[in-house]
């Protein structure tokens, strides 16, 4: 089941011309993602401060497809399209109406802050992004 919410695109995000900025996508998107985990029951200052799980990006393909211009309300559609043992594969895509502006595959592991290593996603976690998947085949041990 994917997950929606939007963002706007402000001032800040723009080169001088009005077009979007893209290392601000980047940050929007990490922000999408945080809200993504928030909503699925896994706040990242819960995590981070007590759980000490952090859920750092190892892999990152973004396509830019149509320029963003300032004030567009961009619509993220998010989904989960795999569960390792420690990562787990997220999609965007990004739209302001009915322009594609840009899509991204992230592969997200599961790390001890305090170790900074891989480990298994908890329990609660796993399921929460299970429910989640696209396609419940999507397992994958391996990862």
């Amino acid at each position: 089941m994917a997950y929606t919410t939007s963002r706007r695109l402000n001032f800040g995000d723009c080169d001088p011309s009005g077009i979007a900025y893209f290392p601000s996508y980047l940050n929007i998107m990490v922000g999408v993602c945080e809200e993504f985990f928030g909503a699925i029951g896994s706040a990242w200052p819960d995590m981070i401060s007590h759980r000490k799980i952090g859920v750092p990006t190892v892999t990152l393909d973004v396509a830019f497809k149509s320029p963003g211009f300032h004030g567009d309300m961009m619509d993220f559609t998010v989904k989960v399209t795999r569960v390792g043992n420690s990562s787990a594969d997220l999609e965007y895509e990004v739209r302001a109406g009915d322009r594609l502006l840009w899509t991204a595959r992230q592969r997200l592991v599961a790390t001890s802050n305090e170790t900074h290593k891989a480990l298994p996603w908890p329990d609660d976690m796993r399921a929460a992004l299970t429910q989640h998947l696209e396609r419940q085949d999507a397992h994958d041990s391996a990862a």
